[in-house]
């Protein structure tokens, strides 16, 4: 019964922290994250807001169409009280003159890898600086079924926007959804051809997300020789698994079976990491207490290994509601883990750790011990 008083409340402390108004004054400003600040108050989790200060999978992009104003996207993570958000294109993008703003709404119609994504997200960067909230950028652009053209973009990138790109992703190793709009999974002998490119990212220290779908619902690792090829090849690069290599085909696997797979491949891949965003999770593997708890406490297993985002895709017609409901329910789990996992997850500290340089600006604050119990 505690327990399901303080998930409500945690639940509660989250919509309201979503709710926030805008020009209200933030519950955890950026300077809270300064490592320059002195004196910094501790984080208390009773009354300061459970929902992630990050979003580190977000698109200010839609597939096709028109998109939220990117002075409106970034206004929506200020009312939200997110402080740092990584941006990336979408790794398929739709025709620039077609009808559709979403892919399944389009199957037969190609979707394909490219720049415009990478570009628009940095003249956007550069034309609106944020004060209050931390932008990074990552390039979306790379085809992994043909590498050989990825250092040239890198390239090019560094010509255009020299020192801008920070991380590279979301690319698709293989996403099932978009097999109709003629996606191309990379192959085994595309995976080992990575090694030019692979080489930029480790050199300098640039993470790679990539969405690698499991497999589906009939056959729950049917593609899991391609991202163990990855992990193999290349254990020197720093791996984010998208989505823990869920899917929309794939909802029904046993949690725990996937959390012993994903445990098995942490604990052999020192660099890989684990993102949890998108709706999706949440509705088919947090969404009852039973399954909530179990990857709650694999998440207090893995503190340093887990990053938080919500995978919204800012297509034109959404309003500060949908992506404060996608927050909530992506965001919601991080109430129930522990004051280490909060700190590192929810409070960034993994983010600052893993990005070029990140960590010598910015430092997660220290978790207040709760009321009764001693301090670490």
């Amino acid at each position: 019964m505690r327990k399901l008083f303080h998930s409500l409340l945690a639940l509660a402390v989250l919509d309201a922290a979503l709710s926030l108004p805008s020009g209200a004054q933030s519950a955890r400003p950026l300077a809270l994250f300064e490592r320059e600040q002195k004196d910094r108050p501790c984080y208390d989790r009773q009354t300061q807001p459970q929902s992630a200060v990050t979003d580190l999978h977000l698109h200010p992009q839609p597939f096709g169409g028109k998109s939220i104003p990117y002075p409106q996207m970034m206004s929506y993570l200020d009312r939200a009280d997110v402080r740092f958000a990584l941006l990336y294109g979408i790794g398929q993008t739709l025709p620039y003159d077609g009808q559709c703003a979403y892919y399944l709404d389009c199957v037969g119609i190609p979707a394909q890898p490219g720049f415009k994504n990478d570009f628009e997200n940095a003249a956007n960067y550069v034309e609106y600086p944020q004060k209050d909230l931390h932008v990074a950028l990552s390039m979306t652009f790379p085809d992994l079924a043909r590498p050989e053209e990825i250092v040239a973009g890198i390239k090019l990138l560094d010509r255009e926007y020299p020192g801008l790109f920070q991380w590279m992703g979301e690319v698709n190793l293989h996403k099932e959804a978009l097999r109709g709009n003629g996606h191309e999974p990379a192959d085994l002998g595309d995976i080992r051809e990575w090694g030019p490119f692979m080489a930029v990212l480790a050199e300098r220290g640039i993470p790679i997300s990539i969405h690698a779908d499991l497999g589906d619902d009939a056959n729950p690792t049917r593609n899991l020789a391609q991202m163990s090829e990855v992990l193999r090849l290349y254990p020197q690069n720093k791996i984010v698994w998208m989505h823990m290599g869920l899917s929309r085909e794939l909802t029904t696997m046993n949690p725990q079976e996937h959390i012993q797979l994903m445990s098995q491949f942490l604990d052999q891949n020192p660099n890989l990491y684990l993102d949890i965003s998108w709706t999706v999770l949440a509705e088919a593997y947090f969404n009852t207490p039973e399954k909530r708890a179990q990857y709650a406490q694999f998440f207090n297993r893995y503190p340093d290994r887990i990053l938080a985002g919500t995978d919204f895709v800012a297509a034109a017609q959404k309003t500060f509601e949908v992506y404060q409901k996608e927050a909530n329910i992506t965001g919601a789990i991080l109430a129930d883990v522990n004051d280490e996992a909060f700190r590192r997850i929810a409070l960034g500290q993994n983010y600052f750790d893993l990005a070029p340089n990140l960590g010598q600006k910015f430092q997660a604050p220290s978790v207040c011990p709760a009321a009764g119990s001693q301090k670490l």
